[in-house]
């Protein structure tokens, strides 16, 4: 259970950076527009995808390069 706990943590760790760098690449988006859920993480990122302008594969490359 630890283990599932840690990689959790990791994982907000991670979405804590990237949103960081999101938020200096799009001014425009807010905290709230990043709100991470887990399990909705698909209804974010279609929010920010639809916020942006960009299509699925568009933002994906823009978190592949952050």
């Amino acid at each position: 259970m630890e283990n599932k706990n840690e990689n959790s943590q990791a994982v907000k760790t991670k979405w804590k950076e990237e949103k960081a760098k999101l938020k200096l690449k799009f001014p425009s988006l807010t905290d709230a527009d990043l709100h991470f859920e887990e399990g909705k993480k698909d209804i974010m990122f279609r929010r920010v995808e639809t916020k942006l302008g960009k299509s699925k594969d568009e933002f994906s490359k823009i978190l592949l390069e952050l």
